[in-house]
């Protein structure tokens, strides 16, 4: 059985007890957060799609952890005119374990 529901603005596959890094969230670690944007539901050969969200459906999981991404370097540079910038960003992640997925 399988979702597709948008967390923090992106749609994501999810299965039940799956681990997946999305935006943070604004929530503890060992919070419980509830998805309710769900687009699709399949179990098996039963399919379940929405216009464009399915009412009833939800999506249950716990927060295990924050934490940040790579460092991304940004780097501009203008030839022959002396203009060079280097910028470093880690974005900000939430790591959540899917509990369940109900239709």
């Amino acid at each position: 059985m399988f979702a597709i529901v948008t967390i923090a603005g992106q749609q994501f596959k999810v299965e039940q007890d799956q681990e997946i890094f999305v935006h943070q969230l604004d929530a503890k670690e060992g919070d419980s957060v509830k998805f309710d944007e769900v687009h699709l539901i399949t179990d098996g050969d039963n399919t379940s799609v929405g216009t464009p969200l399915l009412g009833s459906a939800s999506v249950a999981a716990t927060v295990v952890e924050h934490a940040k991404g790579d460092k991304v370097i940004v780097f501009k540079k203008k030839r022959r005119k002396g203009y060079k910038v280097k910028n470093g960003h880690r974005q900000y992640f939430t790591k959540i374990k899917i509990d369940s997925i109900s239709a």
